[in-house]
């Protein structure tokens, strides 16, 4: 393919990226904002992500088989025409029940889009570079999406709040549309390969995933022991996958092979990139939930979101040239280095933290993040070639799982643990807080002396300096139980670095006993 032709196809590739990208998280990195608009709570309007998340977690599975049995071509104009007119649906929001709904199909039509993502990245390399060069860039333009959400939507939300941002998303799918018309994919070959019992398979394992994702979503917020409804949920969800599992156990043609996802070397796959998707997790779960707590607003970690963007293309670019089996185990290395390090800078912080003092920190937790994936995905995506091309998808399955509701049990675990560990904090801080002690007196009358032209009563005064306090209080327990969160991140991180070297040590070693392979004389 010639040069100029390639190049077009990776920024077409990394457009769609971006069009998908921005379409899942202009909603989500905007929630506190958007709650005036659509007249919800906190709690309500986090329905938005899990009715986007539910869907949209298991969908690509069965886009595997749609797209082997009725090709590409058709695949991709469906799916463009599809995202369009819902995204077009965004402008009849206008409460959170029907934005709900618009949620809820957007993720459907939206899973598409990432697949053409990669199929337009890998269709502009040859054969030789695919899984090197072009994986790599793929899983690259997958990071993107996030800081430059950040970026763009203050002006958005100034400019029409809900409307605001998704009239952005219907402007770049209607740009989309005629790119995919204009720029087709290379046929393949295709082949009736849908079963019925496939079909079944996949609503249980659809709805399986689906009621996960709203568990995981939702659970920190209504509590995970208060709401009945979330163990129910999750119990379905349990009951469901066991169904899927017994069918597939005794069927001749499987759609996912039960047997090889057992296996050693897959259950170490899917260990591995979960453990990733965990640590990677610091960024979205921890460290913008800290920016809010601290009271920063979209304008000032802009410097900080350009920062991490960058990080996360150069990262995505020294993975592409050093994309090769013999060198995944040292890229590997690297990442986990970078986001071990990283988080155990950020867990040195303080309400005086600004986003100057981070800019090194999450640049590197961004250049880790876009080098660890793209080796590992390459090796398990080779395994399940070596095995046959029937075991794609079954290696999908993996993926999906460990990306998508990997994410939302990095979320959930880590805003469970700073919720835990910020009780814990106040808890101590409030034992140290009583009026005999002068400099707690003293600290209520500074706090008080701010109300003192317009309160006269010196009781009332003196209780508005302790409410004051309080927040204090609350404030920098927050901020050590988000500590205590980057603290544990960078040690899951160092465990699974000390645990690669262990893996490589012993590698080596047995190498080095076997000794050379034998040569016979001919």
């Amino acid at each position: 393919m010639p040069m100029m032709k390639s190049a077009i196809y990776v920024l077409c590739s990394a457009f769609l990226f971006l069009t998908q990208g921005l379409g899942m998280n202009l909603a989500l990195a905007n929630l506190n904002q958007l709650q005036g608009s659509l007249s919800a709570t906190s709690v309500e309007a986090a329905w938005l992500s899990a009715a986007y998340m539910a869907p949209n977690v298991s969908l690509s599975i069965a886009l595997v088989k749609i797209r082997a049995q009725y090709g590409l071509r058709r695949f991709a104009e469906i799916g463009i025409v599809g995202f369009v007119i819902v995204s077009l649906m965004n402008v009849f929001v206008s409460d959170l029940h029907s934005a709900i709904v618009v949620r809820f199909i957007s993720g459907i039509a939206a899973a598409p889009m990432s697949t053409l993502g990669f199929l337009y990245m890998l269709e502009a390399f040859p054969p030789a570079r695919k899984l090197t060069t072009g994986l790599a860039l793929a899983l690259t333009c997958t990071t993107i999406s996030a800081p430059i959400t950040r970026l763009i939507s203050p002006a958005l939300i100034e400019y029409g709040q809900w409307h605001g941002l998704y009239l952005m998303e219907m402007a770049l799918a209607l740009i989309a549309l005629p790119v995919i018309y204009l720029l087709p994919l290379t046929p393949v070959p295709h082949a009736k390969v849908i079963q019925r019992l496939d079909i079944l398979s996949y609503l249980l394992v659809a709805f399986s995933f689906g009621c996960l994702a709203v568990v995981l979503s939702m659970g920190r917020l209504y509590w995970w022991f208060e709401a009945p409804w979330l163990g129910v949920l999750l119990a379905v969800s349990i009951a469901a996958l066991t169904a899927v599992v017994l069918i597939e156990l005794n069927r001749a043609v499987p759609l996912i092979d039960m047997r090889w996802l057992a296996s050693k070397e897959v259950v170490h796959f899917t260990a591995v990139l979960l453990i990733f998707r965990l640590v990677a997790s610091e960024q979205s779960a921890i460290a913008t939930n800290f920016y809010q707590q601290i009271g920063l607003q979209f304008e000032q970690v802009a410097t900080l979101y350009w920062i991490i963007l960058a990080a996360a293309i150069a990262g995505g670019l020294l993975c592409a040239v050093l994309m090769s089996p013999q060198h995944s185990e040292r890229v590997h290395m690297l990442a986990l280095g970078l986001l071990a390090t990283g988080a155990y800078l950020d867990s040195q912080a303080s309400s005086l933290t600004r986003p100057e003092q981070m800019y090194v920190s999450q640049a590197m937790i961004a250049a880790g993040t876009a080098l660890f994936l793209p080796p590992a995905m390459a090796s398990g995506f080779r395994a399940a070639l070596a095995k046959g091309p029937s075991y794609i998808l079954s290696f999908f399955v993996v993926f999906l799982f460990t990306q998508n509701i990997g994410s939302l049990i990095g979320s959930a675990a880590f805003g469970t643990f700073v919720t835990i560990r910020e009780k814990f904090h106040s808890n101590i801080l409030a034992e140290q807080i009583v009026l005999s002690n002068p400099l707690v007196a003293q600290r209520i009358n500074q706090l008080a002396a701010a109300y003192g032209r317009v309160v006269g009563d010196r009781t009332l005064l003196n209780g508005e300096g302790a409410v004051l306090l309080s927040q204090q209080i609350t404030r920098e327990a927050y901020i050590l139980a988000y500590n205590d969160a980057f603290l544990l991140d960078a040690m899951i991180a160092l465990g699974a670095l000390v645990g690669l070297l262990v893996h490589m040590s012993y590698k080596w070693f047995a190498q080095r006993l076997a000794g050379p392979p034998l040569r016979t004389a001919l």
